[in-house]
């Protein structure tokens, strides 16, 4: 049976318990060479009735799972793909509760199943930088969180209190017009060092970087990038002095926090932020648009190596990487 290239496709080829871990197993070992993912010795012996290898070098047993983002997972092979595929092709994202209804889990594993799902689509540290001389970029950074006319008047009054802005969480971003390609993160702030550090950290010198008249920006670019900007409060665009691929960006972001996931706690934007940032970086590779099995295999291709636990996940106090007080205690609807 061929593989699949639509979402029906998917959940018939994986609805077979032997293919689908064929599949999983040609994927984490494509040379065919099966390999102990604790001591990486070669010497083992398959126990079919069970799906899993003894290992002779550790004395120790493994299964496909081990050492990726579903180790330790009692969820099925067929679902976990099914959710892959889902999260990865779905413009506008998917709730825990359309996907634990499709899969048939609750919605609590379905969401934890998405987190760790938009924890590989993260993928690795970003290596290197983009840009270069005669590139054009452009960086923005847009503010999000609820809009402070809807909610209850005694929410109205404690969030203004704080000023401008306070209710809110700033993601920043950078788009490389040559290569279609976006980087964005959280940030904790707007001032000149926070904004300009993300973008030598990112950018190559002497790339062309286009921005806004933000006084982030000023003083300071001009030295290591040929910088110009636009002011918005007069027109959009001057020649190629735009930032509106960045404000496409921003739209697909919000679109799917406001439409799907509806409301989202600061702790956890930036995996959502990773999630949109993934889908857009995918949608071509050079000329070629890439299809809903690209996608798949793309994140597919990225589950070695991450590991994300519920107490990681919810920042409990026994977790290494708990949030600060207060953090991820209030959701912000959109």
């Amino acid at each position: 049976m061929p593989e699949p290239k639509t979402l029906q496709g998917a959940i018939v080829y994986f609805s077979d318990p032997d293919r689908c871990f064929a599949y999983a197993v040609k994927l984490r070992w494509p040379d065919g060479v099966i390999v102990c993912p604790r001591c990486g010795a070669a010497k083992n012996s398959f126990i079919k009735t069970r799906k899993l290898w003894f290992c002779y070098g550790c004395k120790k047993q493994f299964t496909v799972k081990v050492k990726t983002i579903m180790e330790d997972s009692p969820i099925t092979l067929d679902k976990w793909m099914v959710a892959f595929w889902m999260l990865a092709n779905c413009k506008n994202g998917i709730s825990s509760y359309e996907l634990g209804k499709a899969i048939g889990v609750t919605q609590t594993t379905a969401w934890f199943m998405l987190q760790r799902i938009r924890e590989v689509m993260k993928g690795r540290t970003w290596a290197s930088k983009i840009g270069g001389e005669g590139n054009e970029l452009e960086a923005d950074e847009t503010f999000v969180g609820g809009v402070t006319k809807n909610m209850h008047k005694g929410r109205r009054a404690e969030v203004e209190g704080k000023g401008p802005y306070k209710n809110k969480t700033i993601v920043q971003g950078i788009l490389d017009r040559n290569l279609r390609k976006v980087r964005a993160t959280v940030v904790p702030n707007v001032t000149r060092e926070t904004l300009q550090n993300q973008i030598l950290k990112n950018v190559k010198f002497g790339s062309t970087v286009y921005t806004d008249s933000a006084v982030g920006y000023d003083n300071g670019l001009q030295s290591r990038f040929v910088h110009d900007f636009v002011n918005k409060t007069e027109a959009y665009v001057k020649g190629r002095v735009h930032v509106n691929g960045m404000e496409n960006f921003w739209s697909l972001l919000k679109r799917s926090l406001r439409g799907t996931y509806v409301a989202v706690e600061p702790f956890h934007l930036s995996r959502y932020v990773d999630e949109q940032v993934f889908r857009y970086n995918h949608r071509k590779d050079g000329d070629r648009k890439l299809n809903d099995s690209d996608r798949f295999a793309a994140v597919m291709a990225q589950v070695l190596g991450h590991r994300l636990t519920y107490s990681d996940l919810t920042g409990k106090s026994d977790s290494p990487h708990h949030a600060p007080t207060g953090a991820g205690e209030t959701a912000v609807p959109f």
